[in-house]
């Protein structure tokens, strides 16, 4: 479990893995010195993974997004499926999952024919049997995870006059 501090620094970089050191002492109330510390702390921790860009899909050409489920077609096989899909490049994710399926993938792609394509490539190379969701809009993706603390709770409250409590 994170301590509170740690906690507000994680959701804040969540949220903005770009805020400068100088920044994220500003939003949870410490020196810049002592953020560089506890960041790196949370990076040799493994709490913070790394730092990266989120592409749009659809501007990189990859409009279509499915999520296909992946059912063995003989049990007896040895449970390898993320190593022999790992060089498939259009699998974004694969979660181990519990129910009739035993892992879910992330797909993006540029077309109906290209999911195709693809899950041929998936069935092939995995020997299993698939069952395939197309998403037709995302409302919301990658939501930061915050142990708790919204982003917009990550600063300390700065009362400058009295509490109002709303009616309620």
């Amino acid at each position: 479990m994170l301590e509170e501090i740690d906690a507000r620094i994680a959701a804040v970089l969540a949220a903005d893995g770009r805020c400068s050191y100088t920044d994220l002492a500003d939003k949870v109330g410490l020196s810049v010195s002592a953020v560089h510390q506890r960041v790196r702390r949370l990076e040799q921790r493994g709490v913070i993974r790394g730092y990266a860009a989120r592409i749009d899909g659809e501007q990189i050409g990859l409009p279509l997004t499915a999520f296909v489920s992946l059912t063995p077609i003989d049990p007896a096989e040895p449970d390898d499926y993320p190593q022999r899909l790992l060089p498939l490049h259009q699998i974004e994710a694969c979660h181990s999952v519990a129910g009739v399926e035993s892992y879910i993938v992330k797909v993006r792609v540029a077309s109906p024919s290209a999911l195709e394509a693809l899950l041929a490539q998936i069935r092939a190379t995995a020997n299993v049997s698939t069952r395939t969701t197309v998403v037709l809009s995302t409302p919301f993706e990658d939501r930061p995870v915050t142990a708790g603390f919204p982003v917009a709770a990550a600063a300390p409250a700065v009362v400058t006059g009295p509490v109002v409590h709303p009616e309620g």
